[in-house]
C-alpha cells in the first residue's frame, strides 16, 4: 500500500500489492467499501492517483435506476439496488421491520507493512442496529499474491436470527468472457467444462454433505482461449468441505463477479442473540499468463499452511487392490517383503482389519483389531514392516457405520438420520452423528487408542457415502457434521503431532482447502487406470501441489475400467505425484520387478524437486498428447512426462514444448524413461535414443523438442538441466 493506513480508520483508499497482484479498495459515494480492482499490479500510486482511480470508476446513473450512482460493496446488498445474488440472506422468526441489513457506516482496519514477504489484511466491520446484524469482512492479500476473503455475521438483535445465505464475491473485468469449471462423478473426477460467460448467473451447488466428486475445485474466468500458459485468468475456490455454492455472475448493470459460500439448509444455522457465524474463505488467484501461474500461487500458499511434519514423501504400497479384505499375517508379510524389494518406504493396510470386517456389509464403527484374524493384534505385521525399513499406515472410515456393527446395536440413536427410519443405505453403510457428544467421543477415543497402542505413521481417512436425509436436533446436519470432522482431525493431530493423514472420500469426493490445511495428501480418484488418471491428476493438481497428490502404480488390468496398460505408462502417470503402488507385487516376474524398482528409484531421485518446484502443464495442439512437468524454483532443472492418452491425430506427435524454464539459459535434454517392454510406433532412431540434445530455454518454450510417432498409452520422461 502506498499510503499506509494502520489501525481503525474511516474511508481510506487502500492499495495492496504482492507478487504482481493488486487489490484496490475504496469507499463508494455512500461510504460503502468497494473492491475496484483485483488483478495485475498497478505499480506505485500516490494518494492523488488513488483518489483519481476511485473517482474515475464511479458508474453513471441510468434513466431507470436509483437516483444516485450505485456500486456493489464488499457485501452485495439487494436493499441498495444490487440485482445479483445477495451477500446476506436471513430472517427472524419473531418478526421485525427489516429482513436484511443495510450497511452504511463502516470501520476500516488495515494491517499492511508493505513488505513483500508478509501478508496484508483489511478488516471491515459494519452493523445495522434496526435489523440486528453485525457484519465483518476480512480481505487478505498473501505474500504469494493470493486473495482470501470471507464474511462473518453476528446477531446483534434480541431474537434468534436464521441465516439463509452468507456469500462472498470478488470482481473481475468484463474482458474475462470465458468460464472454465469442472464436473465429474466417481472414478471420473475433475472433468473440465468451458463455456462463454455472457449474462446471468452460472451457479454450481454441491449437496453431498462433502465436497463432492462433481465439485468444480476452481471456477475460472479468463480472456477467450486462455490455457495453461497464456491468457489472463481469475480463479476462485470455496474452502469448505460440506455443502457449498460457487458462482459466476454478470448483472444487467455490468458487474462481473466470482463468488461462493456455504450452502445452508433451511434453518441450518440459527444465531441466538450475540452469536456469530463465519463463512468459509473464498480464495482467489489471478494470473496474467494462464492457469499454471494461478495454480502456482495456490500451491505456494498451501505449502506454507500444510500440516506436513516431514518433507520427504515416502513411496507407499497400499494393500487394497492387492488383497482387498483377505487379510492374514503370512500373506501381508510376503506382500511387505515384495514391496521393500522394489524400494517402498510405507506399507498401508487398507480396509478389512477390524472386528467383523470380512465384507463391506459389517463392522464399520467397531474400530478394534479383529482378534479372529489377528490374535496378537497388528504387532507382528508392524514389526515385520519396520524390520523391512518401512513405516506403517492404516485405513479408517471414522465418520461411517454399518448397521451390522456392535456400535449401532448398542447405540442406534447415534446414526445420523432425518426421520425415524434410516436413510437409504449407500455401500451398505450409514453416517455416525458426530454432533452427538457421546458418538464423537467414542470414535475419537477409539482412534486415539489405536494410535497409542500401535506405531502408526499414516491414516488413510475414507468417507464412502453422501449425506442424504440427515438432520441433528431437527435441523439440517451438514454444517455441524463438517465442523465436527474438522475438530476430530485437529484433536488427533494434537494428540499425535507426527501423524500424517490422507483425505479419501470414495476417491476424490472431499478435496478442498478446508480439508487440505488439515491433511497431508489426497486421493484424487478410486480409479488408478492411468488413462483416466492422466486427466484427473492434471486438473486436480490445479489446486493440489504434486507432493500432496496421491498417485499410484496399479496392476496391468485396471480394476475400475478393465483396461490393460503397460507398466511404463502406468508408472509415468504416477511419477510426478506422491508415488505409490497398488498391485500384488508377489505376482511380478523378475523383469517386471526390475522395471518397477527402476521407476521407484527414478521417483526417489526427482521427488525433492516436487516439494518446492513449480508444476507446469504444456498446451499441446493434439488433445491426445498430455505434457506435465515440474521445474525447480531457480529454473535450472525440470522433469517432464510426455504421455499419449489416445491415438495421436498425426503420424508424428510433432514438437513438444517444455514450459517453465529460464528463457535465457541453455539446457541438456535427456530421455530418462526406464527400460521396459512397450510398443514402438516409430521406426529407426531419434534423438530420444541417443545422449540427448542441447537447446536454449526460449527454444524449448517456443519450438520444443521433436517427438516421433507414439503409440497410444505410451509415455516418455525427459530430464532437463541447465549447463
Amino acid at each position: 500500500m502506498n499510503d499506509p493506513v494502520a489501525g481503525a480508520t474511516t474511508d481510506p483508499v487502500v492499495h495492496l500489492t504482492r507478487e504482481g497482484v493488486s487489490i484496490l479498495l475504496t469507499p463508494s459515494l455512500s461510504g460503502v467499501p468497494v473492491v475496484l480492482h483485483w488483478g495485475a499490479a498497478l505499480g506505485e500510486l500516490d494518494p492523488a492517483a488513488l483518489d483519481g482511480a476511485a473517482a474515475a470508476l464511479v458508474p453513471g446513473t441510468s434513466h431507470s435506476a436509483l437516483d444516485a450512482p450505485r456500486q456493489r460493496g464488499v457485501v452485495g446488498e439487494n436493499v441498495t439496488g444490487f440485482t445479483g445474488l445477495p451477500g446476506l440472506e436471513g430472517f427472524r422468526p419473531a418478526g421485525g421491520s427489516a429482513w436484511a441489513p443495510r450497511l452504511r457506516s463502516w470501520a476500516w482496519d488495515v494491517d499492511d507493512s508493505g513488505e513483500p514477504d508478509t501478508d496484508a489484511l483489511v478488516t471491515l466491520t459494519s452493523s445495522d442496529d434496526e435489523a440486528g446484524w453485525g457484519v465483518r469482512v476480512e480481505l487478505q492479500l498473501t505474500r504469494e499474491g493470493l486473495v482470501r476473503m470471507r464474511t462473518s455475521v453476528t446477531n446483534t438483535g434480541d431474537s434468534p436470527l436464521v441465516l439463509a445465505a452468507v456469500r462472498t464475491a470478488l470482481p473481475v473485468p468484463g474482458r474475462a468472457s470465458e468460464l472454465l469449471d469442472m464436473t465429474g462423478r466417481w472414478c471420473r473426477e475433475r472433468t473440465p467444462v468451458r463455456r462463454s460467460w455472457t449474462a446471468g448467473t452460472h451457479l454450481r451447488e454441491g449437496r453431498h454433505g462433502r465436497t463432492g466428486h462433481d465439485a468444480t475445485l476452481l471456477l475460472a474466468a479468463g480472456t477467450p482461449g486462455f490455457g495453461f500458459g497464456q491468457g489472463e485468468v481469475w480463479a476462485t475456490h470455496v474452502a469448505w468441505s460440506g455443502d457449498h455454492q460457487a458462482y459466476a455472475e454478470r448483472t444487467p448493470e455490468g458487474e462481473c463477479l466470482l463468488g461462493g459460500g456455504e450452502l445452508l439448509g433451511p434453518g441450518e444455522v440459527v444465531l441466538d442473540p450475540g452469536a456469530s457465524y463465519a463463512g468459509p474463505w473464498l480464495v482467489g488467484s489471478f494470473s496474467p499468463t494462464g492457469l499454471d501461474a494461478a495454480s502456482a500461487r495456490l500451491h505456494g500458499w498451501l505449502r506454507r499452511h500444510s500440516p506436513r511434519t516431514r518433507r520427504t514423501r515416502p513411496v507407499v504400497v497400499n494393500t487394497w487392490e492387492a488383497v482387498y479384505m483377505q487379510h492374514d499375517l503370512p500373506t501381508l508379510s510376503s506382500l511387505a517383503e515384495a514391496a521393500a524389494a522394489v524400494g517402498v518406504e510405507r506399507f498401508v493396510l487398507d480396509d478389512g482389519w477390524f472386528t467383523g470386517r470380512r465384507t463391506d456389509h459389517a463392522g464399520l464403527g467397531d474400530w478394534q483389531v479383529d482378534a479372529d484374524v489377528w490374535p496378537d493384534g497388528l504387532h507382528p505385521l508392524i514389526a515385520r514392516v519396520h524390520a523391512l525399513g518401512m513405516d506403517f499406515g492404516l485405513w479408517v472410515e471414522p465418520e461411517m457405520v454399518n448397521e451390522d456393527s456392535d456400535l449401532v446395536r448398542a447405540h442406534p440413536d447415534w446414526v445420523l438420520r432425518g426421520r425415524e427410519a434410516l436413510p437409504d443405505p449407500w455401500r451398505h453403510q450409514q453416517v455416525l452423528d458426530l454432533q452427538h457428544p457421546d458418538a464423537y467421543a467414542h470414535v475419537r477415543d477409539a482412534l486415539v487408542a489405536l494410535l497409542d497402542e500401535y506405531d502408526i505413521a499414516f491414516l488413510k481417512w475414507d468417507h464412502n457415502r453422501d449425506l442424504v436425509d440427515v438432520s441433528h436436533g431437527g435441523r439440517p446436519a451438514v454444517h455441524g457434521q463438517t465442523l465436527a470432522f474438522y475438530r476430530l482431525l485437529d484433536e488427533l493431530r494434537e494428540h499425535s503431532p507426527g501423524l500424517e493423514i490422507e483425505s479419501c472420500a470414495s476417491g476424490g469426493g472431499r478435496i478442498d482447502l478446508g480439508v487440505l490445511t488439515r491433511t497431508d495428501r489426497v486421493w484424487p480418484s478410486d480409479t488408478i487406470d492411468a488413462v483416466e488418471r492422466q486427466r484427473i491428476n492434471r486438473w486436480t493438481s490445479l489446486l493440489v501441489p504434486p507432493e500432496m497428490l496421491g498417485a499410484h502404480l496399479g496392476g496391468p488390468v485396471a480394476h475400475t475400467t478393465g483396461r490393460t496398460l503397460p507398466t511404463g505408462f502406468r508408472a509415468a502417470t504416477a511419477l510426478l505425484g506422491h508415488f505409490g503402488i497398488e498391485w500384488d507385487l508377489r505376482t511380478l516376474t523378475d523383469a517386471e520387478r526390475d522395471e518397477v524398482a527402476a521407476w521407484v528409484a527414478l521417483h526417489r531421485e526427482l521427488r525433492p524437486l516436487l516439494l518446492d518446484g513449480t508444476l507446469v502443464r504444456g498446451d499441446h495442439h493434439d488433445p491426445a498428447v498430455v505434457v506435465s512437468g515440474v521445474v525447480s524454483a531457480d529454473r535450472r532443472e525440470g522433469w517432464y512426462v510426455v504421455a499419449t492418452v489416445d491415438t495421436p491425430v498425426t503420424q508424428s506427435v510433432g514438437p513438444v514444448r517444455l514450459p517453465g524454464l529460464d528463457r535465457g539459459a541453455s539446457y541438456d535434454v535427456v530421455d530418462r524413461t526406464p527400460a521396459g517392454p512397450g510398443h514402438r510406433a516409430s521406426m529407426g532412431t531419434t534423438w530420444l535414443d541417443g545422449d540427448g540434445v542441447v537447446l536454449g530455454g526460449a527454444a524449448l518454450a517456443e519450438l520444443g523438442v521433436g517427438f516421433p510417432a507414439m503409440a497410444p498409452e505410451a509415455a516418455r520422461v525427459l530430464h532437463v538441466t541447465a549447463r
